[in-house]
Parts: C-alpha cells; structure tokens; sequence
C-alpha cells in the first residue's frame, strides 16, 4: 500500500505561456477524507482542516467517531462539525463511536461504570457542555455533577437527537469505514451490514481482525495506533504512533485528546494529514 504524507503541501506553483506564475488548488472528485477520533480536541480539528484542500462537490468527509470525552471542548467539536455538515460542498457522514454509544446508554437507561472511571473523560465532556472550567486530570466531579452525569441530563436535546442518527458503518468505492472493527464470524469477516448488534463495531479490540482480516480496504479508529502491532504496519514503521497500516486495513486513532493528535486519510490518492507539526 503507497501513502503519500501530504498535511505539509496542499497547493501547486505553475506558470502560463507568459511566464507569469500561477497560484492553483488542486481539485480531484470522488474524493474521500476519513478523520479519526477527535476526543474533544477543537484546536487539533481545525488545525487539521486548515491542511486539507479545499473540499469540492462529489467529494466525502467520513468522521469515525468518538468526537467527545477526554479532550478540553466535547461541546465545541459538535457544534463545529454539525456546522461544518451545514456549510461544507462535501458530502459529510458521520459515524457512532463507542463513546457516543455509551453516552446513549446512559440517557437511555444509565450506565455508572462507564462514567466513574477518570480515564474515560466524561467529566471533561460534562464540563465542557456546562461552560465550565476544564477539570485537572486528578479531579473528582463533586456530588451534583455526577448526579447530572449519570443521566446525562446536561446534554442538550439537540445534541442527544444527533448522536441518536451517527450511523454504524458506511461504504463507498474506495473502502469500508468503521468505528472499531468487524469481529471474525467462523472463518470469515462479515460485511458491517450483517453484524449483530451492530454496537460489536464500535467496541472491537482484536488482533485477529487487524492481522488477518483480508477484503475491501477497512478504515477504523477506536484503538489507538501505538498499541496496534507496529511490525504490521507499511507506513513509517519507525513511528508507532502515526498512521497504521496494516494488510488490508487502516487504523487513524492517533490518540488525538489523548496526548496524540489528530489523522485524516485521503482515498483513492491514499495522503495522509496530520494536526501536528
């Protein structure tokens, strides 16, 4: 599989029949751009798309999930986004993350355990949609904010009527996109569309479908690229927490809100942008 790493040259120099140089962007149709867990970072996510070309009718934003927890404005990524899907000439589709789905649960019928851990960044989100500080990584949320919590209740209606339409998987011409993975069924991997219950891909860990899954071309986030195995990976093997690509899929959770940053892929053309740098 060739990458080419494009987040540094996005635009071409050229000259006319007079010598006269010309500055032009390079427009390609039928274009998509997958973007990878953003986890609440803003900053990293117009970063990000301030290195894409500019978006074009027929071209495609695939999101795959997770937009919030962990990172300082949960509230903020979806407001962008939703804004982005209103004002952008590409098609945008964004998909259901396991963070998403749970938070869903918990509006639905609760979920504690999913919210006392500190490492899943539910405070972060909490705070961030009540327009309060960002809380240090030791913080507790004091009694009322966990009784807020573990409901949900401080989401906005809007918000949970969102995250009710993220779709679970979607396809084009170029690839599968997922959240997390597809779980081997006897000997062989389903098609997204025939596994039960769907929420099995938002919440896939397994090395057996990152080693040996073989098939149209899989773009999944969810677990982040230092701790898939690196020795799989064709692209810069000698960072394992960029980019990771393996036999027949692509794993774009470069730990963005997590200390990482943010990892868009452009397919067919197969470049690669970063946030970072």
């Amino acid at each position: 599989m060739k990458f080419n790493n494009a987040y540094v040259a996005r635009t071409h120099i050229g000259s006319d029949d007079r010598g006269e140089f010309l500055h032009y962007i390079e427009r390609v149709p039928g274009r998509t751009f997958a973007i990878g867990d953003i986890h609440g970072d803003l900053a990293a996510l117009q970063t990000l798309f301030a290195r894409l070309p500019q978006l074009v009718p027929g071209d495609t934003l695939v999101f795959l999930g997770d937009f919030l927890d962990r990172g300082p404005d949960s509230a903020g990524v979806i407001a962008w986004l939703r804004e982005l899907a209103e004002s952008t000439a590409a098609k945008v589709v964004f998909l259901r993350g396991n963070h998403e789905d749970a938070w869903l649960q918990i509006v639905e019928q609760g979920w504690p355990e999913f919210i006392l851990p500190r490492g899943n960044g539910c405070l972060e989100t909490y705070r961030s949609f009540k327009g309060l500080e960002v809380p240090h990584p030791d913080a507790m949320p004091t009694t009322e904010e966990m009784n807020e919590m573990l409901d949900g209740s401080f989401f906005p209606k809007d918000v949970v009527a969102w995250m009710q339409r993220l779709q679970w998987f979607y396809e084009d011409d170029h690839a599968i996109y997922v959240h997390a993975g597809i779980k081997r069924e006897g000997d062989h991997f389903p098609h997204p569309s025939q596994v039960e219950p769907p929420r099995a891909l938002l919440w896939l860990r397994d090395r057996d479908f990152f080693e040996h899954y073989r098939g149209k071309l899989v773009v999944f986030g969810h677990t982040t690229t230092r701790t898939l195995p690196n020795e799989l990976s064709s692209y810069t093997p000698d960072d394992p927490t960029d980019l990771w690509a393996g036999p027949s899929c692509v794993g774009l959770d470069t730990a963005c809100g997590k200390g990482g940053f943010l990892t868009a892929f452009e397919l067919p053309a197969q470049r690669v942008y970063e946030s970072r740098g």
